[in-house]
């Protein structure tokens, strides 16, 4: 039995790719909207307050269909990552 150690960015990096494939393979369309915790996800943060802020800001989009539930745009919040790229030389 052989056993293969990854670094955990290398891992999820692998997976991700795993996931990209999957999806276009079968041709699985992600949702436009997403809840508060895959936004978090999305934007490797742990603070509900500093989404709120980027929602308050007007940043990201959201959508609120009833009072407790608050729905994130997954493209703005691409769009948003976006805006950070720092090309290199």
């Amino acid at each position: 039995m052989q056993v293969i150690c990854l670094e955990e960015t290398a891992y999820f990096a692998l997976l991700d790719k795993v996931m990209d494939y999957v999806r276009q393979k079968h041709d699985i369309k992600q949702d436009k909207w997403i809840s508060g915790e895959e936004a978090m996800k999305m934007l490797r943060i742990k603070s509900k307050t500093t989404l709120q802020k980027l929602r308050d800001e007007g940043n990201i989009r959201y959508s609120q269909p009833e009072k407790k539930i608050i729905l994130y745009d997954r493209d703005s919040i691409t769009a948003y990552l976006e805006d950070f790229i720092n090309e290199t030389f």
